[in-house]
C-alpha cells in the first residue's frame, strides 16, 4: 500500500531532521570525519544483523552491480559528507540548507531525463511549492536574507552535496532492479565506510576513540540507526516503490522537522511564519504524489 510507503518516508524525513540536532551536539567534541565515519561504520553493522535476522544473506552482486554499488558509497554517503562539511566552512547552515532543499528539484529533472519518470504540470507544481515553503522554514521567515549572499566556494561544495544526493537517488534506482533496499543501503554503507577512514585516521579517529563521552556515543548510534540504517533503507524503499521523483519531494520535509526539534529540544526560536512555510512544504508533498482524478471511460 502507498500510504505505507508515504508514512516510512515521512518518518525517514523526521529522522533526518533529528540528524542537525545529533551533529550539533556533536560538533564541539568530534571532528567532522570521525562523526561521519563512525555513524556509517554502526550503520553497516546495523543494516548486517538486520539482513542476518531476516533469515537471509546478502546476495553476491555482479561485476556491473559492484561499480555501481561503488559508486552508492562513493557519492551519497563519501561525496556528500566531504561536500557537506567542507562548505559549512565558509557559509552558515542556514544557507546551506537553502542550497541542498534545491535537491528534490534536480533528482526530478534527472529523473524525467535519464530515467524517464513522468513529470507531469501538478508534480512541477507541487515540487516548487515544497521548495517555497522549505526556504520559508530554512530562513525562519526571511528568505531574502539567505538569498542575498554571493556564491562562492561554500556555496560549490553545496552544490557538490546536491549532486552527490542526486546521484545517489538515480543510480539506487537502477541498482534497486535487480538487488533489494536492505542489500543496496548494506552494501553502499560499507563501501562508504571504507572510503570514510581515512579522513577519519587522518583526523585522529585512534586518539580520539577513548575520549568519547556517552552522550557522543548516543549521538552517533541516533544517527547510525535512525538517521542512517533505518532512514537509507526507507529512502531506498520508496524510490523503488513510488520512483526517485515522488520519493525525493519528501526530503523538503527535512528542515521542518529540523526545526521543530531545535525548538523543542535545544530551546531555539522560531517565528509563526515559519508555519506557513511548513504548510507549503506539505501541500508541495501532497501534490506531487497525488495522480490527479482519472477521466471517466479511462482505467
Amino acid at each position: 500500500m502507498q500510504i505505507l510507503t508515504f508514512i516510512s518516508l515521512i518518518v525517514t524525513m523526521f529522522f533526518w531532521g533529528g540528524t542537525f540536532i545529533a551533529c550539533r551536539m556533536l560538533a564541539g567534541s568530534v571532528q567532522p570525519a570521525i562523526a561521519a565515519f563512525l555513524r556509517f561504520a554502526i550503520a553497516s553493522v546495523v543494516l548486517l544483523v538486520i539482513t542476518r535476522l531476516a533469515g537471509g544473506k546478502l546476495p553476491r552482486p555482479s561485476g556491473k552491480q559492484w561499480l555501481l554499488l561503488a559508486l552508492l558509497g562513493a557519492t551519497g554517503v563519501f561525496g556528500y559528507n566531504i561536500f557537506f562539511f567542507t562548505g559549512l566552512h565558509s557559509i552558515n547552515a542556514g544557507r546551506a540548507s537553502l542550497i541542498i532543499a534545491g535537491t528534490p528539484l534536480v533528482i526530478t529533472l534527472l529523473a524525467t531525463i535519464f530515467l524517464g519518470e513522468l513529470l507531469t504540470p501538478r508534480r512541477f507544481c507541487g515540487i516548487l511549492l515544497s521548495l517555497a515553503g522549505a526556504a520559508v522554514v530554512i530562513s525562519n521567515g526571511h528568505p531574502g536574507i539567505i538569498l542575498t549572499a554571493g556564491f562562492g566556494p561554500g556555496e560549490m561544495a553545496l552544490l557538490g552535496c546536491v549532486a552527490s544526493w542526486a546521484a545517489y537517488s538515480l543510480i539506487g534506482r537502477m541498482v534497486l532492479t535487480a538487488l533489494s533496499p536492505l542489500a543496496a543501503v548494506c552494501y553502499s554503507s560499507i563501501v562508504g565506510t571504507l572510503l570514510l577512514c581515512w579522513p577519519a585516521l587522518h583526523e585522529g579517529l585512534l586518539q580520539q576513540l577513548p575520549s568519547l563521552s556517552m552522550t557522543d556515543w548516543v549521538n552517533l548510534a541516533y544517527l547510525g540507526v535512525c538517521g542512517t540504517a533505518l532512514g537509507f533503507f526507507w529512502y531506498y524503499r520508496g524510490i523503488k516503490k513510488i520512483g526517485a521523483m515522488r520519493a525525493g519531494v519528501f526530503i523538503n520535509l527535512v528542515p521542518l522537522f529540523a526545526l521543530l526539534l531545535a525548538r523543542l529540544l535545544l530551546d531555539e526560536t522560531i517565528h509563526p511564519v515559519v508555519l506557513g512555510g511548513g504548510i507549503l512544504v506539505l501541500t508541495g508533498v501532497t501534490l506531487t504524489n497525488s495522480t490527479g482524478r482519472k477521466r471517466p471511460g479511462r482505467k
